[in-house]
């Protein structure tokens, strides 16, 4: 069974981090970093300096990275993937691994906007890997009633929905995420989100 986990960087602060990511760890899951502040700058700067939403969306992609590199260090011993070799490598010797997105992303067929957040990454990755589950961890509460709710709400990005059609696997939201949240989610069975 694959389950990937998209780790919000909203939650790197957090003082639940450290709990998720063990719990993420013993799980054996593909976890999957939001961009959070090197995000954030990504959004700054292209305002100051006025550059487009494909190299806009291409920083990103890079300022994922960044996190997946601190969450690697500040965390448990995950396997850096870049690619679905590594995955499958990873995958056949048993380790949890943490995407490395800026090789496939930046390529991914997905608008080159700031419509596709981490959470579509996340998800795209998914159905690339055939995940049996998606797991998103927020800061914040999800709104009661799926993914139309979701993105109504602005909890996911505007192109997460239409994605999600593409996807056989469960999708879960856990908001706010706490490792106890998150362990019980990993614990439930799969069923297809509504």
């Amino acid at each position: 069974m694959i389950t990937v986990v998209k780790f919000g960087g909203s939650l790197l602060g957090s003082r639940e981090r450290e709990g998720i990511l063990s719990a993420a760890a013993r799980a054996g899951v593909v976890l999957v970093p939001g961009g959070g502040p090197f995000a954030d700058g990504v959004r700054t700067e292209q305002r100051r300096l006025v550059y487009g939403d494909r190299a806009a969306h291409a920083m990103a992609c890079l300022a994922m990275e960044q996190t997946a590199w601190a969450l690697n260090d500040l965390g448990p011993d995950f396997v850096a993937c870049s690619d679905q070799p590594a995955f499958a490598a990873a995958r056949a010797a048993g380790r949890p691994a943490i995407w490395l997105p800026s090789a496939m992303a930046i390529e991914a067929p997905l608008p080159a906007s700031w419509d596709v957040t981490s959470d579509s990454l996340a998800l795209w990755l998914a159905i690339e890997l055939r995940a049996d589950r998606l797991i998103l961890l927020k800061a914040a509460a999800a709104a009661e009633g799926g993914l139309e709710a979701w993105a109504a709400a602005g909890t996911v990005d505007p192109v997460f929905a239409p994605l999600a059609e593409e996807f056989s696997g469960e999708i879960a939201l856990v908001g706010p995420a706490t490792a106890a949240a998150f362990e019980a989610a990993l614990a439930a069975p799969i069923r297809r989100a509504a």
